[in-house]
């Protein structure tokens, strides 16, 4: 049931999802693959960009089953857009958050452009009171979905589907504050009535806002992108402007690690104090 990266290569990898093997493009893997072609070919399915997104069968796959990574399970389907439902390169963020958060039970962390809930059930499953904020409902819904799987459907956990931008500013002026914060804003977003994001236009002010939530004693903030150009020092040039306060930064690159190489899948960038 575990998830598991087998190998990359030619900008492609190969990931085992609980009792399945997928093949989607991944443009980092410039390298050649070192696993037999043979494990490659056993594939059930493969996600291609040519011809239009689409992925193409080798065996039966069902609509959806389960998987484990790093102590949660996760639903996986198969999307439109070669997404499963879960980006396992957060899974060294979540490692992370964990001791800070079973340190101070009860911390209030808000995560924003959420997704399927990865770091949201992690952080209920440490005591914390969770904010899980995404503009898609669909999302929400299967982080909800998710949320069953791991026995945390009643977990305090608020789950908002709203534009990230106008529900900042709306705490702001309710005066709530949050000991923790986690943001993967995307390259581009939309939100539920048709708002725009742009990272590199939107994201100062998204830090601003987010700073401004922090209470008087904060955990720790962690900023995550798979943006190209948004490398770990550019991160944590951002961060360094807002964090005034006293704490360490670290910056780094996103990686899976597997039976392989090891495989970049974006950049972090967190400030913390020590636990």
């Amino acid at each position: 049931m575990q998830y598991e990266l087998l190998d990359s290569g030619n900008l492609q990898k190969l990931e085992k999802f609980g009792d399945y093997l997928l093949v989607r493009p991944c443009s980092q893997a410039v390298w050649k693959p070192t696993a037999p072609q043979s494990l490659w070919e056993s594939a059930s399915a493969t996600f291609t960009r040519e011809e239009g997104n689409r992925w193409i069968y080798h065996k039966k796959l069902p609509k959806e089953w389960t998987t484990e990574l790093a102590h949660v399970r996760f639903k996986i389907a198969p999307t439109d857009f070669g997404h499963l439902g879960i980006f396992p390169e957060h899974s060294y963020l979540w490692d992370f958050m964990r001791p800070h958060l079973e340190k101070r039970k009860g911390a209030k962390l808000l995560n924003l452009f959420a997704y399927s809930g990865g770091a949201s059930l992690v952080a209920a499953s440490c005591g914390a009171h969770v904010c899980h904020l995404d503009a898609s409902k669909g999302m929400v819904a299967w982080a909800r979905e998710n949320a069953a799987l791991n026995n945390l459907q009643g977990a305090p956990i608020r789950w908002i589907i709203d534009d990230v931008s106008k529900f900042l500013a709306r705490e702001q002026k309710r005066g709530v504050r949050y000991d923790a914060i986690i943001l993967d804003p995307p390259s581009f977003g939309r939100g539920n009535q048709g708002e725009i994001f742009k990272i590199d236009r939107d994201l100062h002010n998204l830090l601003s806002s987010c700073t401004a939530l922090l209470s008087d004693d904060p955990l720790f903030l962690i900023l995550s992108t798979h943006t190209p150009g948004m490398t770990p020092l550019v991160m944590g040039h951002l961060l360094g402007q807002w964090m005034g306060k006293e704490g360490k930064i670290e910056t780094g690159e996103m990686c899976i690690h597997g039976k392989t190489l090891p495989l970049p899948c974006g950049s972090f960038a967190r400030w913390y104090r020590d636990v």
